[in-house]
């Protein structure tokens, strides 16, 4: 059985994350030695990792209690994780257009700056106004 600290450590978890985890409800709160200390096993660890891994790849709260409810139950079809995982790769890409035109409208604005005063500068410009910019990038609300 392992402390919350070294369930910490091995998970690369910080120890509030793995608290708010359990009022979440995504693991299961531990058993508790006499003096009271939150003990963990392997289960448990393996289950943390698992939710690392998933926030890592960007998942949500939510997604991620639905894919555990799935990972409980090991007989029923995967189309559901299969779901999530798509929707997850769909919002990744869309995130990566939108970058992409960040990127080339951050470019046209540095690139279109001539170098001269302050009170000329194009970046600090089209900064200002809006209607400077080539393409749409407003940030996702």
């Amino acid at each position: 059985m392992l402390s919350i600290g070294n369930v910490s450590r091995r998970a690369g978890i910080k120890v509030p994350t793995i608290r708010y985890y359990e009022q979440m409800g995504l693991i299961a709160e531990p058993g508790r030695t006499e003096g009271n200390q939150r003990r963990y096993g392997k289960d448990e660890l393996d289950r943390l990792m698992f939710i690392k891994h998933a926030r890592d790849l960007g998942l949500t709260i939510e997604a991620i209690r639905e894919l555990l409810e799935l990972s409980d139950h090991p007989a029923r079809p995967c189309a559901d994780a299969d779901r999530i995982a798509a929707r997850q790769l769909a919002a990744v890409r869309a995130k990566i257009e939108r970058l992409r035109k960040l990127e080339a409208e951050l470019e046209r604005i540095a690139t279109h700056c001539d170098g001269g005063t302050v009170e000329a500068c194009y970046v600090l410009h089209a900064l200002a106004h809006h209607e400077l910019c080539a393409d749409e990038h407003a940030r996702e609300s």
